[in-house]
């Protein structure tokens, strides 16, 4: 099942347009975007498949901290992780 994984990091300084471009640019590949320019921190959704929301979650940090590390972005603590399966996505916009 593929899986939507939003991703968030805080930290102490603020992050740049320029950064988040390199933090999108890493995660394009995972048909990701990324965003934070202008606050003190960054974030990413991520498409991954996966069998369960938790391995889910488990895959999408480990590409996201490769992003990371690629956008040469400094390495924030990660307070929120967050899924939505495709399943969860359809479900809601029927019931709209």
């Amino acid at each position: 099942m593929k899986f939507s994984v939003s991703i968030f990091a805080e930290g102490d300084r603020e992050i740049t347009l320029e950064e988040v471009v390199q933090l999108a640019d890493a995660v394009a590949i995972y048909s990701g975007l990324a965003t934070g320019a202008g606050t003190m921190g960054y974030g990413a959704q991520i498409i991954v498949e996966a069998p369960s929301s938790d391995i889910a979650v488990d895959a999408a940090l480990e590409l996201f901290n490769e992003a990371v590390k690629t956008a040469n972005l400094p390495v924030f603590e990660i307070i929120k992780a967050e899924t939505m399966s495709e399943d969860q996505d359809w479900e809601d916009a029927l019931e709209q």
